[in-house]
């Protein structure tokens, strides 16, 4: 069953929110070729969503980092370990392994818990210094384009 995006899984940072739906995408990309045994768009899919959730994990550490969150160091563990936990689904999968339900259950389970509890604690400290950055940038060039972007 796919993945429908809620209300609750909102942080209220669009760019942020943007970037966990596609990886909802690639969840329910995941699960569309699962039951069609497709290895091939499965090992794609695989591929494409380690990438693209480096790259966003990296995002969301840098705005932590920036916004001086006290558990930025923490945060970025947990997504370290989750990134080995899937490296090593990718490995099963390459020697052979039907490993697709049981990747997606964590996937599903994994985001959805990280999403609600851990990235809603840095919610207000990333918000708070983007807003600073924001009226700083405003202040400097009379433009508003970075809040346009962001969206708070």
């Amino acid at each position: 069953m796919p993945v429908v995006w809620s209300e609750d899984l909102n942080t209220g940072i669009d760019v942020i929110d943007s970037q966990h739906q596609r990886i909802v995408d690639y969840i329910n990309q995941l699960e569309k070729h699962m039951h069609g045994g497709d290895r091939d768009a499965i090992k794609g899919v695989l591929l494409d969503l380690v990438d693209y959730t480096q790259s966003h994990f990296t995002f969301e550490e840098s705005l932590q980092e920036e916004a001086g969150y006290r558990y930025a160091k923490p945060h970025q563990r947990v997504h370290q370990l989750f990134i080995r936990r899937i490296n090593e689904y990718c490995d099963r999968f390459d020697l052979g392994q039907d490993i697709a339900e049981e990747l997606h259950q964590v996937l599903v389970t994994w985001l959805l818990n990280h999403i609600r509890r851990d990235d809603q604690d840095y919610v207000g400290a990333v918000k708070e210094n983007m807003l600073k950055v924001i009226r700083r940038n405003e202040e400097r060039s009379g433009s508003g384009w970075l809040r346009r972007f962001f969206s708070l």
